[in-house]
């Protein structure tokens, strides 16, 4: 149950930025005693991912903040970030460390990747069809603050699902809930402004 949690936490933080969890999960398991990745996982600890992967977050990071590339990297992320929630649910399924007793997921590694990538791109589909309101609204000023929001979730979900995976759960019902206000929010902004510019005479 824990390793479940465990993956669906990485998961969905992969969904909002895919390289923040996958960093996490490899500096723990190269430095600390705390994650054990299986034999066919213990690339993602190498050097050359860890090195590769920062260097794609630190793209990501600006790329995200900017309006208009920010729908671009969206695009790209449709494909990255499933992956990266399916390939990181695996590998702490996985981990012994993690598992602490039971061997479901350890005998079907299948069901983490489905997993994994539902998630992920459950959570990628709310942020790709947020961010154009987002945008929208607030004639992309919005784009970093919430684009940083974004990534500071990404990373306390990430801690949260592998120290305390118990309040997996109630993190993900805050984010469902954060979103849901936020894109109500920016609809409302979007109907005001249409409402707005109609009575102006603009569609006139």
């Amino acid at each position: 149950m824990l390793a479940a949690l465990t993956g669906a936490g990485l998961s969905a933080a992969a969904g909002l930025n895919a390289y923040i969890p996958f960093l996490i999960v490899a500096l723990l398991a190269r430095y600390t005693d705390y994650v054990a990745l299986p034999e066919q996982f213990a690339w993602i600890e190498s050097p050359w991912a860890i090195g590769v992967a920062s260097v794609l977050l630190v793209s990501e990071v600006v790329l995200d903040k900017i309006a208009v590339i920010d729908h671009i990297n969206d695009a790209v992320g449709t494909f990255i970030r499933p992956a990266t929630g399916g390939l990181i649910f695996a590998a702490t399924q996985a981990a012994e460390d993690l598992e602490q007793g039971s061997t479901f997921f350890q005998e079907n590694p299948w069901v983490g990747v489905v997993l994994g990538i539902v998630t992920a791109g459950i959570v990628h589909t709310g942020k790709a069809v947020a961010r154009p309101l987002v945008n929208g609204t607030t004639m992309g000023l919005g784009a970093p603050v919430v684009s940083a929001a974004e990534d500071t979730a990404s990373v306390g979900l990430s801690l949260v699902a592998i120290f305390l995976p118990v309040l997996v759960v109630f993190v993900l019902l805050f984010l469902v809930w954060m979103a849901f206000v936020l894109w109500r929010n920016a609809r409302r902004r979007k109907q005001t402004r249409d409402t707005a510019m109609f009575q102006s005479g603009y569609y006139s």
